[in-house]
């Protein structure tokens, strides 16, 4: 069945903002307010996803005011699986064309222009930028590690260090420590990296022997060493503090994973409000906030969470995902 879609366009004098509606075959109405300006990742005060909508801009970067996170949204042209954001950098992870799955990581300045383009294997995952921009890591899943189970996933992740080029394209190769011995094996798997403000120390996932990890990595040393079990896909705090994660709690069912913060001087762990299961690295509005997608309903949408454990799951922008801030001090 050829899908029917109808543009309407309805200019809002008082917030020149435009208004299309999507009608598909089987899918329900999506009416998006839509800012006519362009995304500039240097405006602060903004909120920069993907575009989830149904319709002609879905999977587009986007931004919306956060003082009015439902209200009209920018449009780019600019299509990515992952999108990150630091010092008016942007980072997108999208799917390349092809006969087998791969993907581009493209750095792109403010205005979403291309600075750099590097070729990936496999499907889009995880993007971070360290807080100046310097360095840039993505994560996608591949297929066909001897290792592995057929049919089954593995991971690759890389990281580009943009003051001189050098490219780390799987970055399984580092030094690792576990449990404080030296630690090397066939199955390593690391995915979920973020970043420090010395543009030398890295938080990520590591997977090995059936059990997954929190790496602490040197950048310039090359050197990893685990510092708890039971944590995936890390965000480290503005302020460079805690490290937000996904902990499993259950081995199967509907919420195997529960979002929690841990307090890297202590290493005390507070699970957040939000029982529903989160599979997505978050991201830190602030050092009391943090934003997530959350797919349920046949649509994704973006939800806020206090850090401290405390209140409760706030809907911050629907019909979105991969969340970052614009003009953020965080990675």
């Amino acid at each position: 069945m050829k899908i029917l879609i109808a543009l309407v366009t309805t200019l809002v004098l008082a917030g020149a903002a435009v208004f299309y509606t999507v009608h598909a075959a089987g899918r329900d109405v999506v009416v998006v307010p839509v800012d006519p300006a362009a995304v500039d990742l240097t405006t602060p005060g903004r909120l920069v996803f993907r575009n989830e909508a149904a319709g002609p801009d879905q999977g587009a970067v986007a931004s919306v005011s956060l003082d009015d996170p439902a209200g009209p949204r920018r449009l780019s042209s600019l299509r990515c699986g992952r999108f990150a954001v630091s010092a008016g950098t942007g980072l997108c992870l999208a799917d390349a064309p092809g006969p087998l799955p791969s993907a581009v990581a493209l750095v792109v300045d403010a205005r979403l222009a291309e600075i750099n383009r590097t070729a990936v294997a496999g499907v889009p995952n995880r993007a971070r930028l360290s807080p100046d921009g310097a360095l840039a890591a993505w994560t996608t899943f591949v297929t066909g590690d001897s290792y592995s189970t057929p049919g089954s996933f593995s991971t690759r992740a890389a990281m580009l260090d943009r003051r001189d080029g050098q490219l780390a394209s799987n970055i399984e190769g580092i030094v690792l420590r576990v449990a404080g011995e030296r630690h090397s094996a066939e199955d390593l798997n690391y995915w979920g990296v973020t970043f420090a403000a010395d543009n030398r120390t890295f938080y990520a996932t590591v997977s090995t022997g059936g059990r997954t990890y929190l790496v602490r990595g040197d950048f310039d040393t090359w050197q990893a060493e685990t510092l708890r079990e039971n944590a995936e896909c890390p965000s480290l705090s503005p302020d460079g503090t805690r490290v937000a994660f996904k902990k499993r709690v259950q081995q199967d069912g509907a919420r195997p994973w529960r979002e929690h913060v841990l307090d890297l001087a202590t290493m005390k762990e507070t699970p957040l409000a939000e029982t529903r299961s989160i599979d997505d690295q978050v991201a830190w509005l602030d050092d009391r906030t943090l934003a997530y997608a959350l797919p349920g309903d046949g649509r994704t949408d973006i939800w806020t969470v206090r850090a401290d454990g405390s209140g409760s799951p706030r809907l911050l922008v629907p019909h979105a995902s991969s969340p970052a801030l614009s003009a953020s001090a965080g990675a």
